[in-house]
């Protein structure tokens, strides 16, 4: 968004278009579609909005679904609208995210190890 009023490219914009990236993979989703609702053209305002509606996962491609845990795709949304403030001083830096993407790739890989050999926490 800032790219419109500036005309320049910066580390924040680019974290903003990896987070609408993200959107798209996670649903499956272009990023403008006029066949939506006019409200939802926007990949964006679709994913924020669906998220504050508690609708996120009834947006989310079914494989992503199968793939990650509620815990997992409910941070790997709040990274994502936080990728997508509009004020880029409030988005992460790259170096912020992909941090935040390693830790839940082994959270994945260490949930699955779990599961596979029933070493599940006793509460």
């Amino acid at each position: 968004p800032g790219y419109f009023r500036t005309s320049q490219l910066t580390e924040k914009s680019d974290v903003y278009s990896f987070g609408v990236v993200l959107a798209e993979l996670l649903t499956g989703k272009r990023p403008i579609d006029m066949e939506r609702a006019q409200e939802k053209h926007n990949l964006t305002t679709y994913f924020i909005m669906s998220m504050k509606e508690n609708k996120l996962f009834q947006i989310l491609e079914p494989r992503v679904m199968r793939e990650g845990s509620l815990e997992q795709l409910q941070a790997m949304a709040e990274l994502i609208k936080r990728c997508m403030f509009m004020n880029s001083e409030d988005r992460p830096t790259m170096k912020e995210v992909a941090m935040e993407l390693e830790g839940l790739r082994k959270f994945s890989k260490n949930h699955h190890h779990q599961q596979a050999y029933g070493l599940h926490e006793s509460k």
